[in-house]
């Protein structure tokens, strides 16, 4: 029987989830970590002037609108939030928007390119590589800084992601580590302070306080909580990266070492546990700073944007289609080569190739899985991860992959049975203590490590001709 010293302070936590295709609600029960309910929206780019940005006002609605109905029914005594990467917020005095939240994949023209490569920190500092367009939140604010000049001057607040969503809802102005350490050029991981470009680009003054992912920053304001029907006060949490949320609950569940695979948008693998001795910033590696501050070398690549270029029109494959399949695919050495999403990852400047054409749709789709494995495991390999293997997010319903990862690594394997494992990492700051169900992986593939060699093989020869 459950004491009643042992019951969390919370019943209900909702989550605001913000990722780069999709946004969600969902409220987590806090006993039990079961997601009650779940509501989802598209996260939509706008093209309008002055350049690529995310539909935040849409998403406002989204999220006041879901709120008022989780208000009814199931109810929630607190919030928290997590959202992707490689956005900054810029707030004038009155706290609006001074400049559109920028879309990070938006490309800036040469000259600013090389003026911003010639200001930002060696990785030796930041542990941040340098990347495509807004992916280091730095090169977002030289931008800005250097296109937009009059508006910039209007900034009096920058707050990274989730700490706008919860600037909106409490009115208290933060910054918080996960995001900071995000490849964001911004943050030395190591000291847990500002890198040199602060001062590079003269922001210091307009950077929010830091503060933990675990701190309560305030209540909704009583406007706002009128407006959603709440009848009691409900607290705000700071919030956190997603990808770092993916990581919480295996972080206090398994320790270190261990490798998890958090999949979505992008495929980022984290060594808990790993020394950053050999990270190649060319190779997109890097080092994040998880929810308590600790670095954790990692690696990524955009494999859930390339799984569905690879396979949206292809049907699903019954088990006895797939192994027919596999068997084909493994005999007639049938390779999808990287890079499917150009730019990043470990192979970044090469184009995908096949080495030979896969016959239908079910050699195609078995193909992609396994090189959505051979990829994870080339980025496990750069980052010296070790110890068990977790999978969470989309790819963890993908057997053959899992299959995969755990024949090429001999490690075991565990795959998340949360379908949403932003939600309860982003739940877990609130002071929950929850395990995120999860079965072993297991059964190997014959011959796979004998294709794995020759794969890589090639997408090494094809790096090093470059």
């Amino acid at each position: 029987m459950t004491k009643p010293d042992d019951l969390p302070k919370y019943r209900h936590v909702a989550v605001i989830d913000i990722g780069k295709t999709n946004a969600k609600l969902v409220v987590v029960d806090a006993q039990t970590g079961t997601e009650i309910t779940v509501r989802k929206t598209a996260n939509t780019v706008l093209s309008s002037p002055p350049y690529p940005h995310f539909d935040v006002e849409t998403l406002w609605q989204f999220i006041l609108a879901t709120l008022a109905e989780f208000a009814k029914s199931p109810g929630f005594d607190a919030l928290s939030i997590t959202t992707h990467g490689a956005s900054a917020a810029l707030l004038d005095e009155k706290g609006d928007l001074a400049l559109p939240v920028l879309d990070y994949e938006h490309l800036y023209q040469q000259d600013i390119q090389s003026a911003y490569a010639a200001l930002r920190p060696d990785f030796a500092e930041t542990y941040s590589p340098r990347l495509a367009g807004g992916l280091n939140v730095g090169a977002q604010l030289h931008y800005q800084q250097t296109v937009f000049p009059a508006d910039f001057a209007r900034v009096a607040t920058i707050l990274t992601y989730p700490q706008y969503w919860a600037y909106r809802l409490t009115g208290i102005a933060a910054n918080e580590g996960t995001s900071l350490g995000c490849h964001t050029d911004l943050w030395q991981p190591f000291t847990a302070s500002y890198s040199s470009l602060v001062d590079r680009l003269g922001i210091r003054k307009q950077l929010a306080p830091v503060r933990s992912a675990f701190d309560a920053l305030g209540e909704i304001q009583p406007e706002l909580a009128a407006r959603l029907g709440l009848t009691k006060p409900v607290p705000v949490y700071c919030g956190i990266h997603d990808s770092n949320a993916s990581l919480l609950p295996h972080l206090l569940g398994f320790g270190s070492p261990c490798s998890v695979i958090s999949t979505g948008t992008w495929v980022i693998c984290f060594g808990v546990g790993a020394k950053p001795d050999q990270l190649d910033p060319n190779r997109d590696t890097l080092v994040n700073v998880d929810a308590q501050g600790s670095p954790v070398p990692s690696a990524r690549f955009m494999g859930g944007r390339e799984w569905d270029m690879l396979t949206r029109d292809l049907p699903p494959l019954t088990p006895h289609e797939e192994a027919q399949a596999l068997q084909s695919v493994l005999h007639q050495g049938i390779m999808l080569l990287p890079s499917v999403v150009e730019k990043t990852g470990p192979y970044p400047d090469r184009k995908a190739e096949w080495t030979r054409d896969p016959a239908g749709p079910a050699e195609r789709r078995v193909a992609a899985s396994l090189y959505e494995a051979l990829m994870t495991v080339t980025c496990l390999g750069l980052i010296g991860a070790d110890g068990p293997l977790i999978v969470e997010g989309p790819f963890a319903t993908n057997g053959l992959y899992l299959r995969a990862l755990h024949s090429l690594t001999g490690r075991p394997v565990f795959a998340s049975e949360a379908t949403t494992g932003t939600a309860i990492g982003a739940a877990l700051l609130t002071g929950l203590q929850l395990k995120v169900p999860m079965h072993p992986v297991t059964g190997t593939i014959e011959k796979l490590k004998t294709y794995a060699t020759g794969w890589r093989a090639r997408a090494d020869a094809q790096r090093l001709s470059v």
